[in-house]
């Protein structure tokens, strides 16, 4: 049994508490936060224990293993001190807010060799998985396009938007990762951000944005990203070879088509929150960081892999303000 301890008891860590608590090799142990009350809800719910030192999950016996649901400005300092620990650690996306901050990650981290993994959930879900897999196995032949839809049902609050490093480090980032899953190394990134949303306007991010990028192989990845979306979760991935294409379509709540007057072949909206979406994800997420640890292997995604995705979220930052192509 791995005993857990969980840095964060906002939105991500109450996914993980629950994930945690439905696995039956994993037992949440500690929840700290710093805001105490939050701690001791989440922790309460899932019987474990509650504090607002987040230190004290890396000295305390109990504790096996951490996941790290804190604010992106912290992951560094947390990854760092369960490396110390001897704890291993899964840790939510990004990896750190900024590239130079990943220069100061991997000096710091020299000589510890700690299991890390990334919390890159969408590598786990089914359908995405087994889209991977086909590609591995030639299904469509050598991939020359791929296509990713993700849009978000409603923005996060603006507080949120504000210390999470902007749309492509916090949002799209998600699908920069999955470009590479499919398509390997990315050498070229074109991007354009939208100013669309009036209730988003006063964040200084984006609210949606086109991007496409180049693999080292010639194929193209185009990633189409929105803070809102009236049908609801709305998440679509086509990849596309000379032998074929693969699809994944948008779940709902039901598979149930209405016909009437009103409207033909109408479906329920897409499932309108990303726990619902992903909620299998997260479990096999899970059971891969457990079988690592169990294995002592490195687990899968890695820190690589992160800063992989972060240099890519950064190049679109930088392609969308000045419009330029950003070769990587």
């Amino acid at each position: 049994m791995l005993n857990v301890g969980l840095i964060g008891a906002g939105r991500i860590g109450r996914v993980h508490a629950r994930s945690v608590a439905a696995n039956a090799g994993a037992t949440l142990r500690l929840v700290a936060d710093p805001v105490l009350a939050a701690a001791e809800s989440l922790a309460e719910a899932h019987g474990a224990r509650a504090g607002s030192d987040v230190d004290a999950i890396f000295s305390d016996p109990e504790v096996d293993a951490v996941i790290i649901c804190s604010p992106t400005p912290l992951h560094v300092d947390h990854i760092v001190a369960a490396a110390k620990a001897g704890k291993p650690a899964l840790c939510e996306k990004p990896v750190a807010m900024d590239l130079a901050a990943v220069d100061e990650l991997q000096g710091r981290l020299a000589g510890l060799e700690p299991l890390v993994m990334m919390g890159f959930q969408r590598r786990f879900d089914p359908s995405f998985r087994r889209v991977h897999d086909l590609v591995s196995a030639g299904e469509v032949g050598p991939v020359e396009q791929v296509t990713i839809v993700s849009r978000d049902p409603a923005a996060p609050p603006a507080e949120y938007i504000a210390v999470s490093g902007g749309i492509f480090k916090d949002m799209t980032i998600h699908d920069f990762d999955m470009a590479r899953y499919l398509l390997g190394d990315i050498v070229a990134v074109s991007a354009v951000g939208q100013h669309l949303d009036p209730a988003l306007a006063d964040t200084g991010d984006f609210d949606g944005a086109v991007i496409t990028l180049v693999s080292a192989q010639g194929a193209v990845a185009t990633i189409t990203n929105s803070r809102h979306c009236a049908t609801g979760y709305d998440q679509r991935v086509e990849v596309f070879g000379p032998r074929g294409s693969l699809a994944v379509e948008n779940l709902r709540a039901t598979t149930v088509r209405r016909f009437g007057a009103d409207a033909s072949s109408a479906e329920d909206p897409y499932l309108d929150f990303f726990l619902t979406r992903y909620e299998a994800a997260y479990a096999r997420e899970l059971d891969e960081f457990i079988a690592a640890i169990a294995e002592n292997r490195a687990p899968t995604p890695t820190i690589a892999d992160g800063v992989a995705a972060l240099r890519i979220a950064e190049a679109a930052a930088a392609s969308a303000n000045s419009g330029a192509i950003v070769r990587l």
